[in-house]
């Protein structure tokens, strides 16, 4: 029997409604304030990195190449969901068409890719240092530091693009409101009436070889790395070398940990209040960038100095 098939939407029509706080938005206005200050303080604290990096000289090493990527990679990560996230609070403007809605979440999807690439690349990163010192210089110069950030970047927009493109030829007829103050691909299918299996399994794919590979090599890599420090004879020197990696452990758990959430309540959580959901996709997009320059600023000795000096001198000499 032919099964009937709903006209396609033009997807210049196709639109979307976008969630806030359910039942709070009487305070938008207030919920906004502290969300408003962690975009500032991601964007200002990783504009930071960035601006140290490039201009002092005693950064322009390939540890603080790759913490410069991280910056850029947290940087898009808040651009993507600023605008219709402070939209929605601060102008109830919860509209939004089915083009801006897919390259939203495009972007958004392809820099966590990213950021879980980088913070693998970063890994290594330690691991080479701590492995081989003597050619840790050698290895890891300038330009393949950079080679490897456009790679890894070029990777991320790509494995995204497939699913992104499909969502333009999609049908949306299901009534309903997306889960977030921002545009998710999951929460795209939810409402299509098309066939929507291909980008279902092509999430789930490339969210366990992508996320999921780099979270293995993350953990070989310290499995490796926790094995040459032991072999290191002299205590202070083992200690000297784990704490060159906790600063990106931390960053580690900073992003995987509100993404893990995350999953968790998308998958178990049906029954628990909206507020939930929207708390934990704020918390994912959000506290890595704000915690990342944070964390490398305390716990990074070179970094520290060079902000001292410059709220000290007023400029970076």
């Amino acid at each position: 029997m032919k099964v009937s098939i709903p006209p396609r939407a033009n997807f210049s029509y196709a639109i979307f409604l976008l969630t806030g706080f359910p039942g709070l938005e009487w305070a938008h206005h207030w919920i906004s304030l502290p969300i408003f200050m962690g975009y500032f303080v991601a964007i200002m604290g990783n504009a930071t990195i960035l601006h140290l990096v490039r201009t002092d000289p005693s950064l322009h090493q390939p540890m603080y190449y790759f913490l410069a990527i991280l910056a850029v990679t947290d940087l898009g990560l808040c651009m993507s969901t600023l605008p219709s996230v402070l939209g929605v609070l601060w102008f109830d403007a919860r509209m939004v068409g089915l083009v801006p809605c897919v390259l939203q979440q495009h972007f958004l999807h392809s820099f966590s890719f990213m950021e879980s690439a980088v913070l693998f690349a970063m890994a290594l990163d330690r691991l080479i240092a701590i492995r081989f010192p003597l050619r840790y210089a050698s290895v890891l110069t300038g330009p393949r530091v950079a080679l490897i950030g456009t790679v890894l970047g070029m990777r991320s927009a790509a494995i995204t693009a497939a699913p992104s493109l499909h969502l333009l030829t999609f049908d949306y007829c299901h009534p309903g409101a997306l889960s977030h103050a921002y545009c998710l691909h999951q929460d795209m299918i939810r409402l299509a009436c098309s066939d929507t299996r291909f980008n279902r399994l092509y999430g789930l794919c490339i969210i366990m070889l992508a996320m999921g590979s780099d979270v293995l090599f993350i953990l070989l890599s310290y499995a490796v790395i926790l094995r040459t420090v032991l072999a290191i004879a002299s205590a202070g020197e083992r200690l000297k070398a784990l704490n060159t990696c906790v600063s990106h452990i931390l960053a580690v758990l900073c992003f995987y940990v509100p993404v893990l959430g995350l999953s968790i309540v998308h998958r178990f959580g049906q029954h628990t209040s909206p507020l939930v959901h929207i708390l934990m996709g704020t918390v994912s997009v959000l506290f890595p960038p704000v915690m990342n320059p944070v964390i490398y600023s305390i716990k990074t000795q070179q970094i520290r100095r060079v902000i001292v000096k410059v709220i000290s001198l007023g400029k970076i000499q």
